[in-house]
């Protein structure tokens, strides 16, 4: 599984990076949490607002700070849905 964490390195940005690797430890996946701080990728991806959070590259999330129980919901979704 890859999860981005989408913004150009401010606070916020980072409160969510740790939130998201916080969530993934709690229920023991395999992730690679991947920074994109390019401003032209961010917007490739249909960002407009940050910071974004994207699994797989699906964005899930903009413009916000997820908790990382928002974040854990997201990949618990994920995992479920594995084949």
């Amino acid at each position: 599984m890859k999860i981005q964490i989408l913004g150009a390195g401010c606070p916020k940005c980072k409160l969510l990076e740790q939130h998201a690797r916080e969530a993934v430890a709690e229920l023991g996946i395999e992730a690679e949490i991947e920074k994109v701080t390019d401003i032209d990728k961010i917007m490739e991806m249909g960002v407009m607002m940050t910071p974004a959070l994207a699994i797989d590259d699906v964005v899930k999330s903009a413009g916000k700070v997820l908790t990382k129980d928002q974040v854990r919901s997201y990949l618990d979704g994920r995992k479920f849905h594995a084949v």
